[in-house]
């Protein structure tokens, strides 16, 4: 799993579109929350991405984009999209699993894949990040939200 206070790497993703979507495009004025679902069909994971749509403005606000990334093709994540009308750009890896691109592997014998969440800054440096295997505890809720106001501290210390 990435470190907190390292750089993020620029992970190779795609849009439903089948348009490359790299996080260092999302960088610059906004911070890039990504959460990394365990699957489209894991109905914790769903709960959480309708509580992150449910305070999309909030983030917005805080100068947060957020990208919600799954493990499926993208016709399936399209499929999901659209079903669930979302406000997010949702992605898949472009080149493999984007899970493993920032160490959620599969565990418990390669059956259950990790799910969880990284912020990274305007600069590209890793605030927050969390995985769990068991999706009830792969939301840090508390931990994204004292990640984003460290950030809004960080930005009015520095005048942006």
């Amino acid at each position: 799993m990435l470190e907190i206070g390292t750089t993020a790497p620029d992970i190779a993703l795609e849009d439903t579109a089948g348009r490359p979507v790299r996080l260092a495009d999302h960088l610059g004025q906004h911070g890039v929350l990504v959460y990394f679902m365990r699957s489209t069909s894991c109905p914790v994971c769903n709960g959480h991405v309708k509580d992150l749509a449910k305070h999309s403005a909030e983030f917005a606000t805080n100068g947060v984009r957020v990208l919600v990334a799954v493990p499926e093709g993208r016709q399936e994540a399209a499929a999901w999209q659209t079903r669930n009308d979302l406000p997010f750009l949702v992605v898949t890896g472009r080149e493999g699993s984007p899970h493993a691109a920032v160490g959620m592997m599969k565990k418990v014998f390669g059956a259950m894949q990790q799910s969880g969440s990284i912020l990274v800054d305007s600069h590209g440096i890793i605030r927050h990040t969390h995985s769990s295997t068991l999706p009830t505890g792969s939301y840090d809720k508390k931990g994204i939200a004292r990640a984003i106001e460290e950030l809004r501290g960080r930005d009015a210390a520095v005048g942006n």
